[in-house]
């Protein structure tokens, strides 16, 4: 079965309130874990939460702000601590490499993790492996910032009726669906006569920016879309000049995008009440739409 879910470790941007941790977040996608951006707190909120650091396969940083990076020196030293066997891969945009040199060794621990360092210089693809692709993107912030977009390749879902009527089973199955084609019986069967299209599942994170392209090729016909909106519209001039969406916008590009589940998160301290997040997304986006909240677990989306 597949096991595809977001982890919400922490929902505030810039300044931790009573109810909002700093960032964090871990996508389970199958066997692999992504972690992205974890802010201060992270490694007492993955307790909180029953992630394991183990659980942790790569690590995606999209800007090296505080409340997305500061959680960095915790969760390194965990996977030291708790001696996680697997290599775990740390994607972050090139022009921080110094900031993520001083996270790493922050403080004196014994290192025996497999941390392997793979930053990010330009758009493009970052990663490939059984998860699918990783890319990465540049967005409009103050400082470099990336998001990061995971695409599962296309495949096939069988049909049992017409396999069934075919009469294709068992081993007979797995050999048409590498080769094509069966014979048997003196029949030829095609692939395409007892299976239809699968398209593979998409996610992208996207967090501190303005509107750009980018945002919208980031979050095109994702099933699922994790994105900030650290303001309401009434302050989207401000938005704008520090770098960040507000929630209208971000319920604007997951409409014009095509996205099936939209998730707002990254709220600013001076809103208390979050409702009004979902009031302004809703005027644009109709789809289903989740206004995160720390620890909230949340699925991605059946399969079409």
């Amino acid at each position: 079965m597949s096991n595809r879910e977001l982890i919400v470790l922490g929902t505030a941007s810039q300044v931790p309130t009573r109810q909002r941790n700093h960032n964090g977040y871990l996508l389970r996608w199958d066997d692999q874990g992504f972690m992205f951006d974890p802010g201060e707190g992270t490694q007492r909120q993955m307790v909180h939460s029953g992630v394991p650091a183990s659980s942790i396969t790569r690590l995606c940083l999209t800007h090296f702000h505080g409340d997305h990076c500061l959680g960095v020196p915790g969760i390194v030293q965990r996977l030291s601590l708790d001696k996680v066997a697997h290599p775990v891969h740390a994607h972050y945009p090139a022009s921080g490499a110094e900031y993520f040199h001083r996270l790493r060794y922050a403080t004196s621990f014994f290192e025996t993790a497999d941390l392997r360092e793979e930053p990010v210089h330009a758009d493009g693809v970052v990663a490939t492996g059984s998860f699918g692709t990783l890319e990465a993107r540049r967005l409009a912030h103050p400082v470099e910032a990336f998001g990061y977009r995971l695409v599962e390749a296309d495949s096939l879902r069988m049909l049992p009726a017409e396999l069934a009527a075919a009469g294709v089973r068992g081993p007979l199955v797995r050999q048409l669906r590498r080769d094509g084609h069966l014979d048997l019986d003196g029949r030829r069967i095609e692939l395409g006569q007892v299976s239809v299209p699968r398209p593979g599942q998409k996610f992208a994170f996207i967090m501190d920016t303005r509107l750009c392209p980018n945002v919208f090729e980031l979050a095109r016909d994702v099933d699922l879309l994790v994105i900030e909106s650290t303001f309401l519209d009434s302050e989207a001039e401000l938005a704008a000049q520090v770098g960040h969406l507000t929630a209208g916008q971000a319920g604007l590009v997951a409409a014009e995008c095509g996205v099936r589940k939209l998730v707002l998160t990254h709220f600013s301290q001076r809103y208390p009440d979050l409702e009004a997040f979902r009031a302004e997304a809703a005027r644009h986006f109709d789809g289903e739409l989740v206004v995160a909240a720390d620890l909230d677990r949340i699925a991605v989306p059946p399969r079409r």
